[in-house]
C-alpha cells in the first residue's frame, strides 16, 4: 500500500500524530481520485453523517498503532483500509464467521486490506490468506494489547491454559492469528470501527472466527463508530473462548 511505503520513508523524521496525518491525507486523496462518490470514515477525518445513506463507505485507520510507529525498530503497527457496502436488495445476510449486517443500514464489509509496512507485508481479501495449520501439542497462544490488556484476558487464558502474548496494534494482533503465530486475539474496551474493520474483513476471508466478545456480529457504518470489543480466533476455538469469556463475566 502506498500509504505504508510513505510512512516508512518519513518514519525517522516525524512523530506518531504527524504520521497519522500524512497517511490520512494520502489515503483520502487516493480514494477521492478513484472513488469520488464513496464516503470515508477515517480515524483522522471529520465524521460526516451522510455516510449513513451512502452506498459504499471506506473505513480507514491511517496508522493503527501510533505508539508503535513512533518507537524505532517496532514492526507491530499497521495501515487499515476496508470497504463497507450496502446490499442492493436491502437484505441482512451476514458474511463469514461472525459476520453480520448493520440492522440500521443493511450492509456489511465486502473488502479489506491490512498493511504491515515495517515488514513489507499486505494481507488482503483480494487474495485471501491461508492460515497455517495449528501445531498440535503446543500451548495455545492468545495475543493481547501490550499497553492496555483487558482485565478478562488473564481469567480466560487461565481457564483454557493459554499463553498470553503482548503485541502492538489491533491490526498487527489480528494478523498474528492470520499468520498462524497466535491462536486468538481478544480485546475489550476502547476501540472504534476503524480499529477492526480491515482486520475483520481479512480474518473472515481467511476463514477465521470474528465477533464481539458475547458472540454477536461486528457491525459497521453505524451512527456511533464505537466498537469496543473483539474476538478473532481459529474457528474450532470459538465456542470454548466465548464460553470462557461468558463465565468470566458471570463471576465478575
Amino acid at each position: 500500500m502506498e500509504a505504508g511505503r510513505r510512512l516508512c520513508e518519513v518514519r525517522a523524521q516525524v512523530d506518531g500524530p504527524a504520521g497519522d496525518r500524512i497517511s490520512h491525507l494520502l489515503i483520502r486523496d487516493l480514494l477521492a481520485g478513484a472513488r469520488p462518490d464513496d464516503a470515508v470514515l477515517s480515524e483522522e477525518g471529520l465524521d460526516d453523517e451522510e455516510r449513513q445513506s451512502a452506498q459504499r463507505v471506506w473505513i480507514v485507520d491511517p496508522v493503527d498503532g501510533t505508539r508503535e510507529f513512533a518507537e524505532a525498530g517496532r514492526v507491530d503497527w499497521a495501515v487499515h483500509v476496508a470497504l463497507w457496502a450496502r446490499r442492493p436488495d436491502g437484505s441482512r445476510q451476514g458474511q463469514g464467521s461472525g459476520g453480520g449486517d448493520s440492522p440500521a443500514s443493511g450492509g456489511d464489509l465486502v473488502a479489506g486490506a491490512v498493511s504491515l509496512p515495517a515488514e513489507n507485508l499486505v494481507f488482503s481479501t483480494a487474495e485471501a490468506p491461508v492460515v497455517p495449520p495449528p501445531v498440535y501439542g503446543s500451548r495455545l497462544r492468545m495475543v493481547v494489547s501490550r499497553s492496555r490488556p483487558p482485565a478478562l484476558v488473564g481469567a480466560v487464558a487461565a481457564a483454557l491454559d493459554m499463553e498470553v502474548v503482548p503485541h502492538g496494534s489491533a491490526g498487527a494482533k489480528a494478523m498474528e492469528v492470520v499468520r498462524g503465530r497466535a491462536d486468538a486475539y481478544l480485546h475489550a474496551g476502547g476501540q472504534y470501527e476503524w480499529d477492526s474493520a480491515a482486520p475483520v474483513a481479512v480474518a473472515r476471508a481467511a476463514g477465521l472466527h470474528a465477533s464481539r466478545i458475547d458472540g454477536s456480529p461486528l457491525l459497521y457504518n453505524r451512527p456511533d463508530p464505537l466498537l469496543p470489543d473483539i474476538l478473532v480466533c481459529r474457528p474450532e476455538l470459538a465456542a470454548a473462548l466465548l464460553e470462557a469469556i461468558a463465565a468470566t463475566a458471570r463471576e465478575a
